[in-house]
């Protein structure tokens, strides 16, 4: 599928960053400054971009989620989807399933806001 080879540069300009703070930081920073910093503020907002014009199926979604719990995963030392789960919960995280649901319904919103603007002026 064609957007299949789209989601590969966002999850790999999701995955450089973090791989980047490791080598340099290793694990001196706290888990909750790590999810802070990186995850919050940087490397969801680029895995993220523009997703929300995008038709993503359910593997698509599923995919992307795999890439977020995978590198909790990794901070955590786990390999438990569950303790990954609660850790999401504990820190409030929305996980990229949950984000683009919310960024596709407030794209749609400002469509219709726009559309509507449209024939008004019209």
């Amino acid at each position: 599928m064609c957007l299949d080879v789209i989601l590969t540069t966002p999850k790999n300009r999701f995955i450089a960053p973090l791989t980047h703070f490791f080598g340099k930081v290793g694990r001196a920073a706290s888990e909750e400054v790590v999810i802070q910093l990186l995850l919050v503020t940087k490397c969801i907002p680029v895995l993220m971009y523009g997703l929300e014009v995008c038709p993503l199926t359910k593997s698509q979604l599923q995919s992307l989620d795999f890439t977020v719990n995978r590198f909790f995963m990794k901070l955590f030392k786990t390999g438990s989807i569950e303790f990954v789960k609660q850790s999401q919960e504990y820190f409030n995280f929305e996980i990229p399933n949950v984000l683009w649901t919310k960024r596709v319904s407030k794209f749609d919103s400002k469509l219709t806001n726009i559309d509507m603007f449209c024939k008004y002026l019209v």
